[in-house]
């Protein structure tokens, strides 16, 4: 299991701490939640906090953005350090067009489904994706409680994966923890993101670890 800790759930005022804290745990990645304000209710960091946490660690970096208009900050992103880059299905109008573009500035390209989306939906670009973010939560704030659903979402997502002889990482992000996590992993998911549960454990390192094991 890929385990992408979330930093949105870290202590802002120690950063660079919970940053080093990731970078020699077991995690895989570490996501970055962008947040604009318009496409979700909230708002988080940007470019200089990315160039900072890039600065700490060389694992990748497994950007979300959770923002309108995507499309005109992609090479920013690239810029600054991002390795994959994930762009919401709702957010944006030429799908292929993007998803072309982060690709062509040398990144992962991850495609994220709100609650509400249906999978279907990636059927045309499913063959270009190299991650598919299903979100067990709806987008904006941490520490949601997880929905159901998404575990049948998965399921079929993995059918369609095969089906269309696709290659995409299924993550899956939002109210992660170890039981539903381990109903995940059965389902098919590749990755999970976890914030509140990491940061908010008595043993980050080994909780992280508790869920690659899943």
């Amino acid at each position: 299991m890929i385990v992408s800790p979330s930093v949105l759930s870290c202590d802002f005022g120690n950063i660079q701490r919970d940053t080093l804290m990731l970078h020699h745990s077991t995690a895989d990645w570490l996501h970055i939640d962008v947040m604009d304000g318009v496409f979700v209710p909230n708002i988080s960091f940007g470019f200089p906090v990315l160039q900072a946490i890039r600065k700490h660690t060389d694992k990748i970096l497994d950007v979300h953005l959770m923002i309108a208009n995507p499309d005109a900050y992609i090479e920013d992103f690239q810029k600054s350090g991002a390795d994959i880059l994930t762009v919401h299905y709702e957010a944006c109008t030429h799908l292929h067009r993007t998803i072309s573009r982060i690709k062509e500035l040398g990144m992962k390209a991850g495609v994220a489904l709100n609650p509400h989306t249906p999978i279907e939906v990636l059927s045309e670009v499913a063959n270009l994706l190299d991650l598919v973010l299903i979100m067990s939560v709806n987008p904006g704030f941490g520490g949601q409680k997880f929905i159901a659903a998404a575990t049948d979402k998965v399921s079929r997502l993995k059918t369609l994966r095969t089906n269309l002889k696709a290659s995409f990482i299924i993550e899956v992000d939002g109210g992660v923890n170890l039981e539903t996590g381990a109903q995940l992993a059965s389902a098919g998911a590749d990755a999970l993101v976890a914030g509140s549960f990491v940061f908010g454990a008595p043993d980050p390192v080994a909780t992280i670890a508790a869920l690659k094991s899943l």
